[in-house]
């Protein structure tokens, strides 16, 4: 079982029940492991992309809150070098953020060749808010579906392997785990009143994300939808998704400088 790009409208399913996988006897016995294992593969492919240096790999993770966005960058990169891994977060604009263009901020933290980018949130965000709050109209709306894909494909052009994952939970299974975040005194700090807001906005937030995945999805940068109701679910499908990428590069260690095999160390 994998993962598959968003590449017409009627692959997009994000319907309640489309936030848990269906058929599980096509699941490992133990998705768990099967995660682990592919998180040890990125890793082994990690250094192969470090010594490289030929791509970068950028990896955009988006989804409402409480769908585990945090939890699968722990989960599927512990066993990533951090000296070659890059995590950038996205809130709220600040002052200087809001005089540039919304890309501007983004194109700053894009990963340099032989590094892996994740983006916890990213420049979706510039679409989903202010297309939720009704603070943005139609033809700025169009642009920027427009811009975005020109500077996805300007990263992929020079070098950049770019992954979208859009984390689909259920709202039952958000408000089990904001309820979590509630009763639970090590996770309380990552509540925010905000967030009820944003569920009451749920069906607006799911056309917000429709027409992302719609006019966002290409062949160069593709979106996948990853039902994460199921934690160790999400977890392995991401892991395969993005291990499978790096494998396709063909990745090698640079050939050795002819100068030095002739060399003794005494």
């Amino acid at each position: 079982m994998k993962l598959k790009p968003v590449q017409s409208e009627k692959d997009i399913k994000i319907a309640d029940a489309d936030a848990r996988v269906r058929h599980r006897k096509r699941l490992p016995h133990s998705v768990k492991t099967a995660a682990e294992k592919e998180g040890d593969r990125i890793a082994q492919l990690q250094r192969l992309l470090y010594a490289d240096r030929r791509y970068a790999l950028l990896i955009v993770l988006q989804g409402r809150d409480a769908s585990g966005k945090d939890g699968t960058i722990r989960k599927v990169f512990t066993s990533v070098n951090p000296q070659g891994c890059e995590v950038s977060s996205f809130g709220v604009p600040t002052e200087l953020e809001q005089r540039h263009d919304f890309l501007w901020r983004i194109h700053i933290r894009v990963p340099a060749r032989g590094m892996i980018g994740i983006f916890n949130r990213s420049h979706y965000e510039d679409i989903l808010v202010p297309r939720v709050h009704d603070q943005i109209d139609k033809d700025t709306l169009r642009d920027r579906y427009r811009q975005i894909n020109d500077f996805e494909r300007y990263l992929v052009e020079n070098g950049t392997v770019l992954l979208k994952f859009m984390l689909h939970v259920s709202p039952d299974e958000q408000r089990t785990r904001l309820e979590e975040r509630l009763l639970d005194e090590t996770k309380n700090w990552k509540f925010r009143v905000g967030d009820l807001d944003d569920r009451r906005h749920w069906d607006e937030f799911s056309k917000a994300y429709h027409g992302i995945l719609k006019n966002t999805s290409t062949e160069y940068a593709p979106w996948y939808i990853v039902p994460a109701d199921d934690k160790d679910v999400r977890d392995w499908l991401v892991a395969r998704t993005i291990a499978d990428a790096l494998d396709d590069l063909d990745l090698r260690y640079p050939t050795a400088d002819p100068a030095i095999k002739g060399i003794t160390i005494e």
